[in-house]
């Protein structure tokens, strides 16, 4: 075979698609639930918008973007988030004016240039939340409570919040100085990557996975013990709405999220028995993202689910799915007057909404009521000669074998008097 998927991609194959379909509809279904809206932003953006959005000195732009220049010499990149396009669409689009908190979904494909290991790969999808316009500690609550209830009715258990508070620009300055002069005391213990950090992006010290580096977190100042008056209320408000809800949460002092626009609640949903990677979602508060990318001041709280992940959760924990409905009718010909009948018969059933499969090629009508048996029809619909000159269909029941003849003009209201509820029909 000379081509394959690029490394780091993926077919989604037919038999993958009632996964995909059972996680998406459970997606639209919650964000209906709680007023969400959808929103689909273009695959690639300006290069500029996320190097502001997401922050020059994050892993992803450094690192990670598969940017370009197209013909007209214009930068742009391969969206690999979708908060930053998402808050410039509400820009573009005067959503302002709209009621606030502007409730928006998304879900599509992300790109991101990493090492493909077990649950990352270079080309992903995202259910992403976005609720925008309200600096309310009960709009935090809600985003955290639709994640929760995605997860746990797609059939996740043992959930749990990982909680924490990075703070406002009034009072981060202050921790992130504290930090580095810490971090400082200790620079020939750390790795080199955090010796990078310190000068570029200093929280992301705190998500450091090196061991080596595991003691030195361990000791760093806590920024619960910097934040400022309207922080600490609002970190306050929103463990209350927890408590009250029996949500499960710790407060994680190291967990400050990948990207620079987070600000005040961050938060991941984790779930037990998948493996050591135990976080499924992740999100918080970015209400300086909109005025940093050239809009107006204004707050915002979202959220974002990997749905590959949680996909192969679900397989490997042998969760069912709903499968899609079997064709109801296959129509098998056998000869050349049969089958000049047999097209336009499968065609006015499609036109009457019944899920029909039609045999192609000349197999046997043995061959072709194996076929239809496969593909799980319930009725098998045949067509010879003998049927064509006399003007019916020979209907075969192919759970039970059991055979009648039946009108042509007849078929429709014969197929409605046994039609499955589900069918509606």
């Amino acid at each position: 075979m000379a081509y394959k998927a690029p490394r780091g991609t993926f077919d989604i194959l037919p038999e993958d698609w009632p996964y995909w379909n059972f996680v998406i509809s459970k997606a639209r279904e919650l964000s209906a639930l709680y007023g969400y809206e959808e929103i689909e932003t273009p695959i690639f953006e300006s290069t500029n918008l996320f190097v502001r959005g997401v922050g020059e000195g994050t892993d992803i732009v450094e690192k990670e973007m598969y940017s370009f220049q197209d013909k007209g010499k214009a930068d742009l990149t391969l969206r690999p988030e979708f908060t930053a396009g998402v808050m410039r669409a509400y820009v573009e689009h005067g959503m302002h004016t709209r009621p606030q908190p502007v409730k928006l979904f998304s879900l599509g494909p992300l790109f991101r240039y990493e090492r493909p290991q077990a649950g990352r790969f270079r080309e992903f999808h995202q259910f992403n939340v976005e609720a925008i316009g309200s600096q309310d500690p009960a709009l935090d609550f809600e985003v955290m409570s639709l994640a929760w209830q995605f997860l746990e009715e797609l059939g996740f258990r043992g959930l749990s919040f990982q909680v924490n508070s990075t703070g406002c620009p009034e009072c981060r300055p202050k921790y992130v100085e504290a930090l580095k002069e810490y971090y400082y005391a200790h620079y020939d213990e750390i790795c080199e990557d955090d010796k990078r950090r310190l000068g570029r992006n200093p929280l992301r010290v705190l998500d450091c996975k090196n061991p080596q580096c595991q003691p030195i977190i361990a000791g760093a100042p806590k920024i619960a013990d910097f934040l400022c008056d309207e922080c600490a209320a609002h970190f306050a408000t929103l463990r209350r709405y927890l408590d009250a809800a029996g949500r499960r949460y710790t407060v994680n002092h190291r967990l400050v999220r990948g990207l620079d626009y987070y600000t005040k609640t961050v938060f991941e949903v984790w779930a037990e028995g998948i493996g050591a990677q135990n976080a499924v979602c992740g999100g918080g508060r970015y209400d300086g993202l909109i005025e940093e990318i050239g809009g107006p001041p204004t707050p915002g709280v979202g959220f974002a689910v990997g749905l590959e992940r949680v996909i192969s959760t679900l397989r490997s924990q042998g969760v069912k799915v709903p499968e899609p409905p079997p064709p109801e009718v296959f129509v098998a010909a056998l000869g050349k007057k049969a089958r000049d009948k047999a097209v336009p018969l499968a065609n006015e059933l499609r036109q009457h909404h019944v899920p029909t499969l039609l045999s192609f090629g000349k197999r046997g009508l043995k061959g072709q009521l194996r076929n239809a048996n496969r593909a799980g029809a319930r009725f098998a619909l045949i067509l010879g000669d003998d049927e064509v000159a006399a003007g019916v269909v020979t209907i075969r029941d192919m759970e039970s074998g059991k055979q009648e003849q039946v009108k042509q003009k007849e078929i429709f209201a014969w197929l409605e008097a046994r039609a499955q509820p589900a069918r509606g029909r």
